[in-house]
This record gives C-alpha cells, sequence and structure tokens, in this order.
C-alpha cells in the first residue's frame, strides 16, 4: 500500500514558507519540494524547514529544493509564485494582473508537461485571475484547479465577529464570496453563530453597540492591507487556508467551503472565476452551489464579476 504524499510549492517567498511549514506542522506530507526562481532561497527554506523534522512531535518529512520534474509524481501542487502587494502601493490585488498572468502561464506551462493528475491549490494574486488563466488557457481537468479564493476572508469575517462577541470563531458559520479582493462581500442571509441568527446576537449577548453589517465589511477589505502596510506582507492566514484545502483533498473530506474556480452559469454569470461554496473531496472539486442569495448579495456578486473581469480584460485575457 503507498501512503506517500508529495506536496510540490511554486514560490518559495513568504507565503510558500509559510505554506510549507503548516504542511509540516499538520503533518500533512511525507515530501515537500520547494521550487523557486531563486534557488539559494528555496533550498534555505527547505533545509531550515528539514531541521524541525527532528523534534518528537514531527513527522520525518523530506524537505528538499524542487525542479519542475518533482510534479511528475506530486499529489498536491500548490502555487504561490508571483509578487504581491508591497506597503505603501495601491490597496487592490488586481493591480497585478498583467506581470502574474504572464508568470501563470510560464508556471503552468511547466506543470503540464509533467502532470495533468496533481491537484492544484491556486495562491498567486490577483487570485481569481490567476486561477482563470491556468483553468481557461491550459488543458488541464477543472476539477483538480482549486483557488484559495475567500477563505482567508472567511476567516477574517470569522475572527472580526468572534472578537466583538468574545466567542469561539468556530462558532461563526457563513461565507464571505466573490472576489479575492476588494470586491469580497459577506453573504450575511447565510451567516449565524452557533445555531443562532446572526441579528440576534446583540441580543444574547448583550451588547448595546449593535452590529454594523457596512462596518464588519469594510474591516473585513481593510484588515489584509493594515497587515501588509505594518507587517509587509500576509502570510499565516492563506497558509492556513491552503492547508485547510489540502486537508480535504488528502482526507477525501466532501468538506463545502468557499474557493475559487470558473463559473459555468452560476448566477448567471461566465468567462470569470469567483468563490462560492464548493464540495472539495479527493477527487477535487466535486460540485458547485448556487445558494440562495438576497437581491443586494446578488448585485454584490455581479459587481465581483466585473472587477475580475476588467482585470482580465485589462490583461488582454479572454
Amino acid at each position: 500500500m503507498n501512503n506517500r504524499r508529495k506536496i510540490v510549492v511554486i514560490g518559495a517567498s513568504n507565503v510558500g514558507s509559510a505554506v510549507a511549514n503548516k504542511i509540516a506542522d499538520f503533518q500533512l506530507a511525507t515530501e515537500v519540494a520547494l521550487i523557486d526562481l531563486n534557488e539559494d532561497k528555496a533550498w534555505g527554506e527547505a533545509k531550515d524547514s528539514s531541521h524541525a523534522t527532528s523534534c518528537v512531535y514531527s513527522t520525518n518529512i523530506k524537505f528538499h529544493l524542487g525542479d519542475y520534474d518533482d510534479c511528475k509524481d506530486a499529489n498536491i501542487i500548490v502555487i504561490t509564485a508571483g509578487p504581491s502587494i508591497r506597503p505603501g502601493e495601491t490597496p487592490d490585488r488586481l493591480k497585478l494582473a498583467g506581470t502574474n498572468a504572464k508568470i501563470m502561464q510560464s508556471v503552468f506551462g511547466e506543470i503540464v508537461k509533467r502532470t495533468k493528475s496533481a491537484m492544484i491549490i491556486m495562491i498567486t494574486n490577483p487570485l481569481d485571475v490567476a486561477t482563470y488563466v491556468v483553468s481557461t488557457q491550459f488543458d488541464y481537468p477543472r476539477n483538480l484547479i482549486l483557488g484559495t479564493g475567500t477563505m482567508l476572508e472567511t476567516y477574517r469575517f470569522r475572527r472580526i465577529l468572534a472578537d466583538k462577541y468574545q466567542v469561539d470563531p468556530k462558532n461563526i458559520n457563513g461565507y464571505v464570496l466573490g472576489e479575492h479582493g476588494n470586491a469580497a462581500f459577506v453573504a450575511w442571509s447565510t451567516t449565524g453563530c452557533a445555531g443562532f441568527p446572526i441579528d440576534d446576537l446583540d441580543e444574547y449577548f448583550h451588547k448595546t453597540d449593535k452590529l454594523s453589517h457596512e462596518a464588519v465589511e469594510n474591516e473585513l477589505v481593510q484588515v489584509a492591507y493594515d497587515v501588509i502596510n505594518r507587517k509587509g506582507f500576509t502570510n499565516t492566514g492563506i497558509a492556513m487556508a491552503a492547508c485547510r484545502f489540502i486537508k480535504s483533498v488528502l482526507y477525501d473530506e466532501h468538506t463545502i467551503l468557499p474557493c475559487s474556480a470558473v463559473l459555468e452559469g452560476e448566477y448567471g454569470l461566465k468567462d470569470v472565476a469567483l468563490s462560492i461554496p464548493r464540495m472539495v473531496c479527493a477527487d477535487g472539486i466535486m460540485r458547485s452551489f448556487e445558494i440562495h442569495l438576497t437581491d443586494d448579495e446578488l448585485e454584490k456578486m455581479h459587481k465581483a464579476a466585473q472587477s475580475v473581469r476588467s482585470a482580465l480584460d485589462g490583461a488582454g485575457i479572454k
């Protein structure tokens, strides 16, 4: 019986290294190969991570500098390559569209030469643009291409509400949908806390400062840039989101999570990738759910589509 689990991480900078280390923390692989144009950086990150495997609490994962040939027998490939928004820059991931679309074409061109069976987990920003590019411009099974999408915004949303009501964020349920970026929106009609309706939380938790949907959504978008401007980058939350999807695939969980993929007519939208709830298992994305949204939420979904489509058009991507 072959229980080998090989994960390739493409891009060994702040996000890629965080993903590799979260994989180690959660013991999700037997082998991790790091690929980066800066081979010294990838070698150093791999060697540093390998030293942690000597701890009694760690599994003996083989970390090493990789190249694209490692994709041939990989179970999962995580793509983080490409520049990100830096402190002080325009707070909009979509400005990276042209540059990172070209990088994705180069990276994925190397992958498809070697495999069409590995699960692809996209992290590169602008996430929805990058996911659309690799999904539509290459002959690769679409069910095996998953963008982390608004999973991270969903985590941030849960933390924001958890801090307000002083409750475990895992008690907060519901989705942030749409674009991974400024056009993300909370699907308030899906939200609740431990089975309590979201609009009753102020009463149940005896809060006099009433919940403001607008304030929460503004904080949800702005907090990413606040972290970037103060820390220099974001990597811990997105690494956790990536590992949540990795676990769903490895353990064939059939779990429903918000993630990005090309829309096939959901909400009347095509030719764009956005996050909606999707079931993830060992076969990748098993199905997508066109959950009922309010008219206001549906309008926001269409605005997110227009935002991403505009970036695609600007980058010359059909």
